[in-house]
């Protein structure tokens, strides 16, 4: 508590203090997408849509030839993600891009994936080879983890096990196509139903 001359002494220091007419500010601040918000739309395409103009061949976080790769999309429960990187899925599908330009591989791993998606395949490989010999080193598998990462079809991948390839090679998993998905759902619908 205070005595009476220290609050005698606190009026006296607060005697030319004028109170403040508003204490409130309005902050109007317009919203703005951020470039790596634009990239983030922009890389979410689906393999349905077919655009392959999104997927860079300027740009790619590069790895090393015997870097072990591994990645998983929020959402994927990790039992499974751990029995993909365990090689347990089985492979229906392989993609070899040995001897292809980086534009070539490009194509060809949308348009793998896009197939392999139709015809209800979730699991497959894609040899990229480690690159050791290529200038800069790794550089189509550098490429080829960049790109899918910014698919979104795409769920997570992982180096492969010694036997199928082992950091030249990736297994993959991919999305159930829209198509393959309301099919699940009349039939679960119609099971329920019945």
């Amino acid at each position: 508590m205070m005595s009476n001359n220290e609050l005698d002494l606190f009026k006296e220091m607060m005697a030319d203090v004028a109170p403040i007419k508003q204490d409130t500010i309005l902050i109007q601040q317009k919203y703005q997408v951020s470039e790596a918000q634009l990239a983030r739309r922009l890389a979410a395409q689906t393999l349905a849509n077919g655009n392959i103009d999104y997927l860079s061949l300027d740009n790619a976080n590069m790895v090393k030839p015997d870097d072990m790769i591994e990645f998983k999309r929020d959402g994927v429960q990790l039992a499974v993600f751990k029995k993909m990187r365990q090689g347990k899925y089985d492979i229906h599908a392989r993609l070899d891009l040995h001897k292809k330009t980086l534009s070539q591989a490009r194509d060809e791993i949308l348009a793998f994936l896009k197939q392999s998606q139709r015809l209800d395949i979730r699991t497959v490989m894609i040899v990229h080879g480690k690159g050791e010999r290529s200038n800069p080193p790794a550089l189509m598998k550098s490429f080829v983890t960049t790109w899918l990462e910014q698919i979104s079809d795409v769920l997570c991948f992982h180096s492969a096990l010694r036997q199928h390839g082992g950091t030249g090679a990736l297994y993959v998993m991919i999305k159930k196509s829209a198509e393959k998905k309301q099919q699940t759902r009349d039939r679960h619908l119609n099971h329920r139903d019945a």
